[in-house]
């Protein structure tokens, strides 16, 4: 059976474009197509792959971050030569699950969100730049009815967790099953200290968009300066409070340094699912999160973590004072192997051979 993998745009390292290499890895795809695709902003492992990327030229001008050109994706995705395969499988976050097809060809969405920018624009929006933002306020009808046509084109939905699965059926009409994504993390692999850092603190890991919660956690630790706060994918700033420091991006190793020694993984992002909470637990690493959206997938209070119950910073802050000291570490690990890679193969290969 041959598989092709089709995924929005490949131009950063998140939870989403590890999902998407999983797949290809996985399903022994013969080919990744994206709408662009810059090798130096996400995962080493997407070279091993024949990568085809839209021919658009807005899109490839603004290939490094692709968000600017939102408007035209739809025009970009609409143009792409069609997938002539047994099976695409598209990463959606509401671009790839428009890929054109060849007749025969079955098509499998994996959602990670139906488009947050279409249907939750005030999360999404907030931070992006003008053309964005007055671009998709003009066409936001015109790309609902793309999107909703898109949708049924699909052979089958599947969620990455039981809130998408509920907004799924909202925006769509359509039933989904739920597949929670696998963690890849290799617990065994060499890590890389930072120096500057000791054991104990409490760790973010994303990128600092509006929905990322970033500034409320800052705000919460200004409250709690007897706690500390390291946070990858934002460099730190003079406006930080002493017991703040912001890493940037980080190696794959400085991240299984920084998993390892956190004395919890913190978050009150407004996730979908979540995958660093249960990388962190990979590690024997509890959570603390936001009680909201994937994190309830993935979070038992009092096995893996504890849960916030709203990111104001006075409640984060209250949470980070209050975490408990001691945990089973055996009990954290054993729940992050429920989302193996093993079993998240075993259920995507299932949905794919119930097409016939």
């Amino acid at each position: 059976m041959s598989v092709v993998v089709a995924h929005d745009y490949l131009t950063q390292r998140g939870g989403a474009e590890r999902v998407a290499l999983e797949l290809a890895q996985q399903l022994g795809a013969s080919e990744v197509v994206t709408s662009a695709y810059h090798p130096g902003q996400t995962f080493d492992g997407f070279s091993d792959f024949s990568v085809r990327q839209s021919a658009d030229p807005l899109v490839r001008l603004l290939r490094k971050d692709p968000r600017r050109a939102l408007p035209f994706l739809a025009r970009a995705w609409d143009r792409m030569p069609p997938v002539d395969a047994d099976v695409v499988v598209c990463s959606s976050s509401g671009w790839s699950h428009a890929v054109p097809t060849t007749p025969g060809t079955k098509k499998v969405v994996y959602c990670h969100n139906p488009a947050r920018w279409l249907y939750q624009p005030t999360d999404f929006l907030q931070d992006q730049g003008l053309m964005s933002r007055v671009g998709l306020g003009l066409l936001r009808s015109r790309l609902t009815a793309w999107d909703v046509r898109a949708a049924a084109t699909a052979d089958v939905y599947i969620a990455n967790s039981t809130i998408v699965a509920s907004r799924i059926r909202d925006v769509y009409g359509i039933e989904p099953t739920v597949v929670h994504p696998p963690v890849a993390v290799d617990t065994k692999a060499e890590q890389s200290a930072d120096d500057r850092l000791s054991s104990g603190f409490f760790l973010s890991v994303g990128r600092a968009r509006g929905y990322k919660g970033v500034s409320r956690l800052i705000e919460a630790f200004a409250m709690t300066p007897d706690e500390r706060l390291v946070i990858v994918g934002v460099e730190s700033q003079e406006s930080f409070p002493p017991n703040v420091v912001g890493v940037g991006r980080v190696s794959e190793a400085r991240l299984r340094w920084l998993y390892a020694s956190a004395r919890a993984l913190v978050s009150v992002s407004k996730e979908d699912f979540g995958l660093t909470p249960i990388e962190a637990n990979a590690f024997g690493t509890p959570s603390l999160v936001l009680r909201f959206g994937g994190f309830l997938d993935s979070t038992v209070e009092g096995v893996n973590g504890i849960f916030i119950p709203s990111d104001e910073p006075s409640a984060i802050s209250s949470a980070v004072r209050e975490f408990p000291s001691s945990w089973k570490v055996g009990d954290i690990i054993a729940h992050a192997d429920r989302f193996s890679v093993e079993n998240f193969t075993r259920h995507m290969t299932a949905a794919i051979n119930e097409l016939g």
